[in-house]
């Protein structure tokens, strides 16, 4: 019996041993690879492209980090923040959005954009100006007032003295565009860089009300965030040469 009980704790203690072994393994690994941090990234729709772009070349340039984006209208991505959503920093397409987020620190206007007319390829409809979109039948796509792209859409019409009734107001720049790419309408007011970013499947028609109608784009590193280290690299990383010959490529303007 006493044999018995001896095999037993050995084969106890053994395994003990090993689990031992086993942890001391796990936690080196992790010291060697400790794996990857996250940055969370809230960006305004017409950010997707180059921002795409620039968290593809901010992960080469810093590895181990992993960027993860969240692209949607500038207001909604405001209130999904004020509501709790986890990010860690913030680009918006107005200030207005930006100052509506109540935990943002010290934002930085990094871009402009303006808007154009987006028309089928070869401009079907032959639209020159702002005035061209009241044509009789004529069906035209805007942005809701409530975001950015929507707000100065509202403001180049009253500068151009022009009363427009879309069939349609969508909630940001991409689903304005999406319907005159899928043919539901004949026009669209979208970002200068969105229409540029979809040549291949629209034309764009510039009107000079637009200058009267620029967006600022700030951006910011969220009091909030999970990784802020993370988060002012990535915002450094947006306002260096590399970050800003990226946006300027796409289209958008020095602020």
């Amino acid at each position: 019996m006493a044999q018995q009980q001896l095999r037993a704790l050995a084969a106890a203690l053994l395994t003990v041993s090993l689990a031992g072994c086993g942890a001391d393994q796990t936690e080196a690994a992790a010291s060697s690879n400790p794996g990857t941090t996250t940055v969370t990234v809230f960006a305004a729709a017409s950010l997707t492209e180059s921002f795409t772009t620039i968290g593809k070349r901010f992960e080469t340039a810093n590895p181990g980090t992993t960027v993860t984006f969240n692209f949607a209208g500038s207001s909604a991505l405001a209130t999904q923040i004020n509501q709790g959503a986890p990010a860690d920093v913030f680009a918006s397409a107005a200030p207005k959005n930006m100052a509506a987020v109540t935990d943002a620190a010290a934002p930085a206007t990094f871009v402009k954009n303006q808007l154009v007319i987006a028309v089928a390829k070869g401009n079907p409809k032959g639209i020159t100006g702002l005035a061209g979109l009241t044509a009789a039948g004529l069906k035209v796509a805007l942005c809701a007032e409530t975001v950015p792209c929507g707000a100065a859409a509202r403001t180049a019409l009253e500068k151009g003295g022009v009363e427009l009734i879309p069939v349609t107001l969508e909630q940001d720049v991409k689903a304005a565009l999406a319907k005159l790419k899928l043919g539901e309408v004949d026009a669209a007011l979208v970002y200068r860089t969105d229409a540029k970013a979809a040549s291949a499947d629209v034309d764009a028609v510039e009107f000079p009300e637009s200058a009267q109608a620029v967006n600022d784009y700030p951006i910011a590193v969220l009091n909030g965030a999970k990784n802020p280290a993370g988060a002012q690299k990535f915002v450094d990383y947006v306002l260096s040469p590399d970050g800003l010959a990226v946006l300027t490529e796409a289209g958008f303007q020095s602020p």
